[in-house]
């Protein structure tokens, strides 16, 4: 029977909903949608995969990284600050730039024309390496020959939000997936007690670009990031109902995991083993987030070597329960400390900044190492652009300044203890072995043991990825 005739022999025309049709009359949405999900390009889906969206999944080849720590320092940090000395910068403190240099050049918020402020702190080589490093960062100083640094990273936005959205999920526009995202798409989780992808704030304010820096946008829902939260109640809405005990909690939900699985086998709607996934994942959370987030089960040496304070909301806490969460089989990590936006009062916040998180990124290095894992987890620490070379606010502050920034990465198939890329004398633009931040995508996803370019979710009739259109491996960063 054909779905034309079936409608008039036995529907009212009033009643015959959306759903209904594509459900019924042979298009099946839903089971396309599934089918298109789990059969992705070099991305093999395991069995149960319907009813478990995070189950493990092999990449297009061995990747050397199996899992990533993101330490965004949202609102972008200094560069000339902190790892790009420039003494002819010091030199022409005070004067304007050369014109030709402004050419084309369009600044946030200062006339691009303002005078040259010289970087307010001393440098030093340290390592083996010999790499350059502020007086800030006397923990990371100790950690250098296990890291790389870029200093030759571009963008191309100059805005926090749109920055944060670029550098997050490959596009300044809303409703791309997040790299983390992309991530537990390809790989899945190696965790059954916790989420793929999980979240941390820390600092003045959340990130600019808000929730989209972790959301999935148009891949299915299980592969956004979840927030956790420093106290008694790391994740919001997870404890049980008053009067409601463990027993009672697990009938009701395998009565409403009957349900959905049945609507499931029906319609082929991925969403649908979202759902499932999530109160499956949230039952078992209840148990397994408390622990996981109760750091005073950490040695004193521990604690002292990341400066963390069990009960207390800071970086250094949210450092070691990254630690905590990827040895827990967690995917995706992603630390968001939002309070390096200096257009004034320069000195005295970044050396706060510098305080705040220094020694929780070198304890986690050092942590990573001495427990055999930094191997094959992904350590990245950057912001979403660099600092104007001109001053701003008087004499004490920098604008936004998209032409070339920092990042420094560990482990995961990074090569060590080098220092990638130049900016000119003045740290104005990017010189040499420029590093766009599509080049970056493309680079961790490799060390993840993705083909960036074949990595891809077929959404409103093509075929998206993390890179777009862009992208290629910066080669020199691998071991």
């Amino acid at each position: 029977m054909n779905c034309q005739d079936h409608f008039y022999r036995h529907a009212d025309p009033k009643l015959v909903s959306r759903r209904w049709f594509l459900q019924e009359c042979g298009v099946g949405l839903g089971a396309m949608a599934l089918g298109r999900l789990l059969e992705a390009p070099g991305v093999a889906a395991p069995a149960g995969a319907a009813t478990n969206p995070l189950a493990p999944r092999q990449a297009h080849y061995p990747g050397k990284a199996k899992r990533v720590i993101y330490l965004f320092m949202a609102g972008a940090p200094s560069h000339l600050e902190m790892f790009d000395n420039k003494p002819e910068l010091a030199k022409f403190d005070g004067t304007l730039p050369p014109p030709e240099l402004l050419k084309g050049y369009r600044a946030a918020f200062i006339n691009p024309s303002s005078k040259l402020l010289g970087p307010k702190f001393k440098f030093a080589k340290y390592g083996n390496c010999g790499a350059e490093l502020s007086e800030l960062l006397p923990h990371l100083a100790q950690v250098v020959d296990d890291i790389a640094i870029v200093r030759s990273m571009t963008t191309d936005a100059f805005n926090h939000a749109p920055g944060q959205i670029l550098m997050s999920t490959g596009s300044q526009q809303f409703g791309r997936p997040s790299f983390g995202a992309w991530a537990t798409y390809g790989l899945g989780s190696e965790s059954e007690e916790l989420p793929g992808f999980i979240v941390f704030s820390s600092g003045k304010k959340g990130p600019s670009g808000g929730n989209s820096n972790w959301g999935s946008g148009f891949l299915p829902t299980i592969h956004q990031g979840v927030q956790f939260r420093g106290g008694s109640e790391p994740v919001l809405y997870l404890a049980s109902p008053r009067g409601v005990d463990r027993r009672l909690e697990r009938d009701s939900l395998d009565t409403i995991r009957e349900l959905n699985q049945t609507r499931l086998d029906e319609v082929g709607d991925p969403e649908i083993a979202t759902r499932i996934s999530a109160y499956e994942m949230a039952f078992r959370m209840q148990t397994s987030a408390p622990e996981t987030m109760d750091l005073s089960k950490e040695p004193p040496h521990i604690l002292e070597m990341y400066g963390a304070e069990p009960g207390k909301s800071s970086f250094a806490n949210n450092c070691l329960l990254a630690r905590r969460l990827v040895e827990r089989g967690v995917r995706f990590v992603q630390l968001f400390h939002e309070a390096w936006d200096q257009h004034g009062n320069l000195v005295k916040d970044i050396q706060a900044n510098c305080k705040d998180t220094d020694q929780a990124c070198a304890a986690l290095i050092k942590d990573l190492k001495q427990r055999g894992m930094l191997d094959d987890t992904l350590v990245v620490w950057g912001g979403e652009f660099g600092r104007t070379p001109m001053v701003q606010g008087g004499s004490d502050g920098r604008d936004h300044h998209p032409n070339v920034f920092t990042m420094w990465m560990a482990g995961g198939g990074i090569k060590p203890g080098i220092t990638l890329g130049e900016s000119d004398d003045l740290g104005f633009n990017a010189v040499k072995d420029r590093v766009h931040v599509h080049d970056l995508h493309a680079t961790l996803l490799h060390l993840l043991g993705f083909d960036h370019t074949k990595l891809t979710y077929r959404f409103q009739g093509r075929d998206f990825r993390l890179t777009d259109v862009h992208g290629n491996v910066v080669t020199a960063l691998l071991a």
